[in-house]
C-alpha cells in the first residue's frame, strides 16, 4: 500500500513539473514571438508559476495525506483481520490440544477395558476349561449312574421322541376321526337306516346241489337203467352229475352251473312223473324243461325290470337278469340282491337328490356279469362291463358296474352309493354264508394277521368273522397308539384277506392290579 501512494505522489509531481515544463517552453517560445509581451507577461509568468507551485505543493500535500490516511485505514484493518485470524489459529490449536488430550483419554481408556477384557478372556477360558472338566466328570458319573453310555444316552432319548410324536400322530388321528364321525354318522345313519328299512328281503342259502325226490327207491334202479344207459344219458345231455347214495328216496343233482342242475332237476321230475325211463324220453324231457327254464329266465328278468322301475333295457341283458335267479353268492341269490341293492341305491339317491332311476339301473345291472362268467374267461366284473358297452348302457352305469367292488375309482356319485349299497346288502346279517372250510380258514388267518403286530397279546374273531377282538399288552401299546394300531391292523387285513361285507376291529387295553389282603 505504501508503495502505491509513493507512486501516485511521484507521478503527480512528474506531472506538475511537466506542466511547468511545459508552460516555461510555451511562454518562452511566445516570449519569442513577441517579446513585447514578455515584458508584461513576466510577473504574470511568476504569479502563475507561484501559484501553480503552491497548487502543487498543496496537491501533494492533500495527496500525501489521503494516501496516509489510506495507509492507516488499511494497517488497521489488515492488523485487525490479523488479530482475527491470530485469535482463531489459536482458538483451533486450543481445540486440537483439546481434542488430542480427549483421544489420548480414549486411547488410554481403551487400553485399560482391553486389558480388563483380556483378563476376562483368560478368567472365561480358565473356566471353560474347568467347566468342560466338570461336564466330562458328570457325564461319566451320569453314565455310571445310568448304566447307558453317550450313544445309548441318545439313541434312548431318539426312542422317547419317536414315542412321543406316535402319541402325538396317534392323538390327531383320533382326533380327525371323531370329527369325520361326527359330520357324517349321523347323515349316513339317517339314509342307511332309511334305505334298509324300506327294503325287505328274504335270507336265502347257497347251494351247488339240488335234491329231487322220488316216490320210492326202485325209482333209482330205473333212472340208472340196464347198465347204466339211463344215467349216463341223463348226465350227457343235461351236463350235470347225478349222486345216487344210500340216501332214502332221494336223488342229488350236482353242478357249478346253476341253470344247468335247475334244467336238469326238471327233467329228472318229469321222467319220474312220467314213469317212462328211456334215452328218447330222456332226450325230449330235457328239451322241454330247457324251454321252461328259458321262458322262467326271461319272466324273471322282466319281472325285476318292472320291480326295480328300469325301462329301456336291451333284451340280451334282461336275459341276463334273469340267469342270475339261479346264481348264488356266499348263500345270497345274486338276483334278489341284484333288487336290493336297486331298491338301496334308489333311496339313497332319493336322499340325496340324486337320479333315481339312473341309480336304480346301475344297481340293478352291477352284477350281470356273474351270468357269463361261467361261459367266458374274466371276473364278473370284466364280463359285465364288456356286455352293458356292447348293449349301449350309460358310461355312468358302466362305471358303476367297473367300480362297485373298487376296481377303479368311481367316477360318479352314482356308482359311489352303487359301491355303499352292495355293501349294505352283503352285509346285513343273515344276507350271505360261505362254505364251512373256508369260512374256517378265513378265520384263522384273521386271528393270525392280528397276532402278527407287535404288542398284540391275544385276538378272537368273533360275530362270524365280521368282528375281531383283539387285547393289546398295556405296557407296550399305550391308549394313544391303540388308534395308530387299528389302523395298520385295518389296511392289512384289507389289503390280505377277502371277505364278503365288513370286518370291525375291536381292540381293548386293559390294565389290571392284583393284592392279597393278609
Amino acid at each position: 500500500m505504501d508503495n502505491w501512494v509513493l507512486t501516485l505522489i511521484v507521478a503527480i509531481v512528474v506531472a506538475v513539473v511537466f506542466g511547468v515544463i511545459g508552460f516555461i517552453l510555451g511562454e518562452s517560445h511566445r516570449k519569442k514571438k513577441a517579446e513585447g509581451l514578455i515584458g508584461s507577461a513576466d510577473e504574470e509568468a511568476t504569479r502563475i508559476i507561484n501559484r501553480a507551485v503552491n497548487e502543487a505543493e498543496t496537491m501533494k500535500k492533500e495527496a500525501i495525506l489521503e494516501a496516509k490516511d489510506e495507509i492507516h485505514k488499511t494497517r488497521t484493518e489488515t492488523e485487525k483481520e490479523l488479530r482475527d485470524r491470530r485469535n482463531e489459529v489459536q482458538r483451533q490449536e486450543r481445540r486440537m490440544i483439546q481434542k488430542e488430550e480427549s483421544l489420548d483419554k480414549k486411547v488410554e481408556a481403551l487400553e485399560k477395558k482391553e486389558e480388563v477384557l483380556n483378563q476376562k478372556i483368560k478368567q472365561s477360558e480358565s473356566q471353560l476349561a474347568e467347566a468342560e472338566s466338570i461336564k466330562r466328570s458328570q457325564l461319566e458319573m451320569l453314565e455310571k449312574i445310568s448304566g447307558y453310555t453317550k450313544e445309548q444316552a441318545k439313541v434312548y432319548l431318539l426312542q422317547q421322541l419317536e414315542e412321543s410324536l406316535t402319541r402325538e400322530k396317534a392323538v390327531k388321528i383320533m382326533e380327525f376321526e371323531q370329527k369325520t364321525r361326527d359330520e357324517s354318522d349321523a347323515l349316513a345313519r339317517e339314509i342307511i337306516t332309511t334305505a334298509i328299512q324300506r327294503c325287505a328281503a328274504d335270507q336265502v342259502a347257497e347251494a351247488t346241489v339240488s335234491v329231487v325226490t322220488l316216490p320210492n327207491d326202485e325209482m333209482k334202479g330205473r333212472i340208472i337203467g340196464r347198465e347204466g344207459r339211463n344215467i349216463r344219458t341223463i348226465e350227457t345231455v343235461t351236463g350235470v352229475d347225478l349222486i345216487i347214495d344210500d340216501t332214502p328216496e332221494a336223488i342229488t343233482v350236482s353242478s357249478f352251473n346253476p341253470v344247468r342242475r335247475e334244467i336238469a332237476r326238471l327233467t329228472l321230475e318229469k321222467l319220474i312223473a312220467d314213469g317212462r325211463i328211456h334215452p328218447a324220453l330222456i332226450e325230449k324231457l330235457y328239451e322241454k324243461a330247457k324251454r321252461e327254464v328259458e321262458q322262467t329266465i326271461r319272466q324273471a328278468g322282466e319281472r325285476a325290470i318292472v320291480d326295480a322301475g328300469v325301462g329301456g333295457v336291451h333284451h340280451e341283458l334282461v336275459k341276463l337278469l334273469g340267469a342270475l335267479k339261479y346264481r348264488t353268492s356266499y348263500g345270497q341269490n345274486v338276483l334278489k340282491h341284484s333288487l336290493e341293492v336297486s331298491y338301496i341305491a334308489g333311496l339313497m339317491a332319493s336322499e340325496l337328490g340324486v337320479d333315481v332311476k339312473l341309480a336304480k339301473r346301475a344297481g340293478l345291472l352291477h352284477d350281470i356279469g356273474k351270468a357269463i362268467d361261467h361261459e367266458q374267461e374274466g371276473s364278473h366284473v370284466e364280463l359285465g362291463v364288456e356286455a352293458a358297452r356292447k348293449y349301449k348302457e350309460n358310461e355312468t352305469v358302466l362305471n358303476a358296474i367297473q367300480a362297485h367292488h373298487g376296481d377303479v375309482e368311481p367316477k360318479t356319485l352314482v356308482a359311489v352309493l352303487v359301491q355303499a349299497a352292495d355293501a349294505i346288502s352283503a352285509a346285513r346279517p343273515g344276507a350271505r354264508r360261505e362254505n364251512l372250510q373256508n369260512y374256517i380258514k378265513r378265520l384263522q388267518k384273521l386271528e393270525e394277521l392280528s397276532k402278527s403286530f407287535k404288542g398284540v397279546d391275544s385276538a378272537y374273531a368273533i360275530q362270524a368273522g365280521r368282528e375281531v377282538r383283539i387285547i393289546v399288552k398295556p405296557e407296550q401299546v399305550s391308549d394313544e397308539k391303540m388308534a395308530l394300531l387299528a389302523r395298520q391292523i385295518v389296511e392289512k387285513i384289507e389289503q390280505e384277506l377277502e371277505y364278503p361285507g365288513q370286518i370291525k376291529v375291536n381292540m381293548i387295553r386293559e390294565t389290571r392290579v392284583v393284592d392279597v389282603a393278609k
